[in-house]
């Protein structure tokens, strides 16, 4: 179990604070269109970046609290930290290799923005590989983590048939039909799968230098 760090606890606050940033320009918005604040909370919580920003704050809370209670040591978990691990850099590289050039934020929202989308994902990132025990990470975990997004593929699907709105291009079931999401949402969940194993991978590799490094005796340098 990872003891308290002070690194997560000043990178949760930023976490948190960008959530924060982002609902309240969300409530701004709607407002402002005469659809009320509650609209803007709805459509908040229609995002995966915003879940999974969520996820990761609770994951970096949870390492600068330590193991105090059970929701604590849930999410300092070293499999529940590297499946918030794995999703963050979804976030990121569907963001920025996709989504992007799509629109141009202003003010408050380049903020919020790059925090959600590069900070956050870096910062955690970094989290994950000084302070997250990997020795217990094990393959058949990355194909376990899928229930995240497909959780999130069923969510999405169901507010679009209540309320016709779809948050990203790729999931538009009102633009493409369901044939052509399905085969979308495939093609993303076969990169969470990669980025999963990479991890994995990467986990396992540092886990074993680690094991092998020399330990000094005492009284010698």
């Amino acid at each position: 179990m990872p003891s308290r760090s002070p690194f997560a606890a000043a990178t949760a606050l930023l976490g948190w604070f960008a959530l924060a940033l982002q609902l309240w320009l969300s409530i701004q918005l709607t407002v402002a269109n005469g659809q009320g604040a509650l609209a803007g909370v709805w459509i908040y919580l229609d995002y995966f970046t915003i879940l999974t920003n969520m996820l990761v704050a609770m994951a970096l809370t949870a390492a600068a609290r330590g193991p105090h209670g059970a929701a604590s040591r849930f999410f300092a978990r070293p499999d529940v930290q590297t499946a918030a691990a794995m999703s963050i850099i979804i976030v990121a590289l569907v963001y920025n290799l996709m989504l992007r050039q799509l629109w141009q934020p202003h003010g408050w929202q380049i903020v919020a923005d790059n925090m959600l989308h590069v900070a956050m994902p870096a910062l955690f990132l970094l989290h994950w590989w000084l302070a997250v025990p990997k020795e217990t990470l094990r393959w058949p975990q990355a194909f376990a983590w899928q229930a995240y997004p497909a959780a999130y593929f069923i969510y999405v699907l169901m507010r679009g048939a209540a309320d016709g709105r779809y948050p990203y291009p790729f999931l538009d079931v009102g633009a493409l039909g369901y044939l052509r999401v399905l085969v979308n949402a495939c093609a993303v969940l076969l990169a969470f799968v990669v980025v999963a194993l990479m991890l994995i991978a990467l986990g396992r590799w540092q886990a074993r230098r680690s094991a092998q490094a020399p330990t000094s005796r005492p009284g010698q340098p």
